[in-house]
C-alpha cells in the first residue's frame, strides 16, 4: 500500500472590503494629483487667473496654508510669470500619503481574506490502481 497525500486550499477573500480599499485609494490618490497639479503649476508659473489654475489654487489653498511658514518660498521671477518652489505643498503630499497607509493599515486586519489548508492520506491497494 502506498499513502496517496492529497492537498486542498480554500481562499476566501471579502469583496466588499477590496472595494472599500478601491474607494480610499481613489480618494487619496484624487487629492494627491491635485496638490501635484498645484505643485507643478506653482513651479513653472502658470497663470493664476486661468480658470482651471484658479480652481486647483481656490480647493488646495486650505490645507497648503496649514503648513505655511514652516520652510520659506523659493521665487524666480520673469517677464510673464512668476515660478514658485513651495514646500508646503510637498510636505501636504507626503502627509496625505502616510494617512492613506494608515487608513489602509487600519482596513487590512478586517479584511476577511484567509486560507484554509487541508491535507489528508489515503492509503491506496494495489488492487484499486
Amino acid at each position: 500500500m502506498e499513502p496517496t497525500v492529497k492537498q486542498t486550499q480554500t481562499r476566501n477573500v471579502n469583496l466588499a472590503n477590496q472595494t472599500t480599499k478601491r474607494i480610499v485609494v481613489s480618494i487619496f490618490g484624487f487629492i494627491e494629483a491635485v496638490l501635484a497639479f498645484r505643485f507643478i503649476f506653482k513651479l513653472l508659473g502658470a497663470n493664476p487667473d486661468n480658470g482651471f489654475v484658479k480652481v486647483i489654487y481656490g480647493a488646495t489653498n486650505f490645507l497648503t496654508g496649514i503648513f505655511k511658514g514652516i520652510f520659506s518660498q523659493f521665487k524666480i521671477g520673469g517677464e510673464d510669470a512668476t515660478a514658485v518652489f513651495e514646500p508646503e505643498t510637498l510636505i501636504l503630499m507626503i502627509v496625505v500619503a502616510l494617512i492613506a497607509w494608515l487608513v489602509l493599515k487600519l482596513i487590512t486586519p478586517r479584511s476577511g481574506e484567509h486560507e484554509v489548508k487541508t491535507e489528508y492520506a489515503k492509503n491506496v491497494d494495489e488492487a484499486d490502481k
